[in-house]
């Protein structure tokens, strides 16, 4: 059996478990698991612009953008496919937008005042064209055969948030304004089938930003579907920090950082039928990307403590398989993913993924591969309880064992449990799977009849889940007891004094318990006044009998729904 690299920036390891053929092993079901590969290399950069991958060439391009002063020069690190770093490009002003051509043969890079080109293969530079002069940094993308990029003009770098960007190209070898422009540094994201996004990022002049799909099939540009998302009341908008078509370019992501990750249909940009779960609570979207294969969608995050700062999962949306989630913490790793950070290889075999420090002046590149082969998983031995006789009110413990094959989990896995009865389905949360397998899941029933308890393996990227494994328990009610003390002899004169002290277990009572007290002599029975029972269970009861001989007292509780009743006597002899 395989191990996994595993990476002390999991935040918990992917739900496990696999049943293949023979040589089963035994293990749990955990909410992360750790790809085969996490290679994590401290970039030479200050600031971050953009990445490009080349998987013609296992090449990674990062730009540091260096925007600070009009005479910075700009720098490229190149990585291969493994973390190792091949060339490091200084340029011979600021850097900022990368772009590959469609064979990968080509890398565009923007710079302040000119379009320079790289040859993949000998990272020999040139210049493509002078170009208006950008002051806050460029956004490229190579789109229906043609180079597009932003640029955006402020006289001063605190200004550029709001800077007016024009949105440029070089259309059949020849510099071209477009004529699109508005507000903000804009970005862009090239797709398949000629298309091309364009979204605005939030700032002081576009309380509404906009997202808008291009057909750069032709020599000009045609805008087809646009969308802005506040309400009515300027509420909902849209505040962009990424965006991605998926494989086949139906689909549209966003990274929102004030609503998560959007799903857009690329035609009309409505939502989609299916939405992505949420992200996890403290947890900003920064980044996504679908996967080159189709399979996959990467989404970042900016968090803090053991909050996930990227998710990986199927990206069908409709797909409930638990996510591979990642937690970057420190100077190993960078603090979350930085807005745009990600980018996969054309098979999906491999994310790479930029990570900065809170401060924005450290940066990381993380080659992350997930699983290609997903293992069978499998309950076996059926579930079992204690105690054996269930009562409403009280603990209850259901235990049963996940069995697996595959690589070795990183951590605890978790299994979910859900208990049905007569007031319908009740979540009772994961319970964490030991490393022989077993489990126990800690419930504590509130109503009497028959309770069924399922437990769930949802699988993972790595694992498909296992049949849920179900089993009834009769829930009976709680017992309650009596306790007397009372005198062996009295007189009638004296009177009859008797203490006792009354428990119900399970769920405690909504109020104190009245208890019947009943006297039998020589005379026949006869019911006595009831007493209440003290907050500490305790109660009195006082009688004048009215016969020598001997009296016999019997203290009763006729119980409730949820609990039995009990009754307890003791027997007097009394004089006179």
């Amino acid at each position: 059996m395989n191990t996994a690299h595993r990476s002390g920036r999991l935040a918990a390891t992917l739900l496990t478990a696999a049943l293949a053929g023979t040589g089963l092993t035994v293990a749990a079901a955990p909410a992360a698991y750790a790809a085969a590969s996490d290679a994590v290399v401290k970039l030479p950069i200050s600031s971050y612009s953009a990445i490009a991958v080349d998987s013609v060439h296992q090449r990674v391009f990062v730009a540091d953008s260096n925007t600070g002063y009009y005479l910075n020069k700009g720098t490229i690190a190149v990585y291969d496919f493994q973390g190792e770093r091949v060339a490091t490009l200084q340029t011979p002003a600021h850097v900022s937008g990368l772009a590959l051509n469609a064979d990968s043969s080509r890398l565009y890079a923007g710079l302040r005042e000119q379009i320079q080109t790289y040859d993949t293969t000998t990272l020999e530079p040139a210049l493509l064209t002078n170009a208006s002069t950008d002051t806050c940094g460029r956004d490229l993308a190579f789109s229906g055969g043609q180079l597009y990029f932003t640029t955006p003009y402020s006289q001063y770098l605190g200004e550029c948030p709001t800077a007016q960007t024009y949105l440029d190209g070089v259309v059949n070898g020849a510099y071209t304004r477009t004529g699109w422009n508005d507000s903000g540094k804009l970005q862009l994201e090239a797709g398949p089938g000629g298309r091309m996004l364009m979204g605005q990022p939030l700032n002081a002049k576009a309380a509404d930003p906009f997202v808008t799909v291009y057909d750069t099939s032709g020599d000009s540009l045609v805008r087809n579907a646009a969308r802005r998302f506040a309400d009515s009341a300027g509420h909902g908008a849209l505040n962009l920090k990424d965006m991605a078509f998926s494989a086949d370019g139906s689909k549209v992501a966003l990274a929102d950082a004030a609503y998560g990750t959007r799903l857009l249909n690329t035609d009309d940009l409505s939502d989609t039928a299916d939405a992505y779960p949420a992200l996890p609570a403290g947890a900003t979207a920064s980044s996504v990307a679908f996967s080159g294969d189709g399979k996959y969608l990467a989404r970042g995050a900016a968090a803090t403590g053991a909050t996930p700062d990227l998710l990986l999962q199927p990206a069908d949306p409709t797909d409930a398989t638990a996510p591979l989630e990642f937690v970057f913490e420190g100077s190993l790793d960078g603090d979350r993913v930085a807005p745009r950070g990600m980018e996969w290889s054309a098979d999906g075999s491999r994310l790479f993924a930029v990570t900065t420090n809170a401060a924005g002046s450290q940066y990381w590149l993380h080659v992350i591969q997930p699983p290609a082969v997903q293992y069978d998983t499998a309950f076996t031995g059926g579930l079992t309880h204690s105690p054996s006789a269930a009562v409403a009110g009280e603990p209850l413990a259901v235990r049963g064992r996940l069995q697996w094959d595959g690589p070795d989990p990183a951590g605890p896995l978790k299994v979910t449990a859900v208990r049905q009865d007569a007031d319908g389905t009740h979540q009772l949360g994961t319970a964490t799977v030991k490393e022989d397998g077993t489990f126990t899941v800690l419930d504590e029933p509130d109503l009497v009849g028959e309770a069924t308890y399922t437990v769930s393996f949802l699988g993972d990227l790595t694992h498909r889940p296992a049949t849920d494994v179900t089993t009834t328990v009769t829930v009976g009610k709680a017992p309650s007891s009596i306790t007397l003390t009372a005198p062996e002899e009295a007189t009638m004169s004296g009177g009859v004094h008797i203490t006792g002290t009354f428990a119900a277990q399970g769920k405690a009572l909504p109020e104190r318990a009245t208890l019947t007290v009943k006297r039998t002599d020589r005379l026949g029975t006869g019911t006595l006044s009831s007493v209440t029972v003290a907050a500490d269970g305790s109660f009195a009861v006082d009688d004048l009998p009215r016969a020598r001989r001997d009296t016999t007292y019997t203290v009763a509780w006729a119980g409730d729904a949820l609990h039995e009743g009990a009754t307890a006597s003791a027997t007097v002899y009394v004089r006179r």
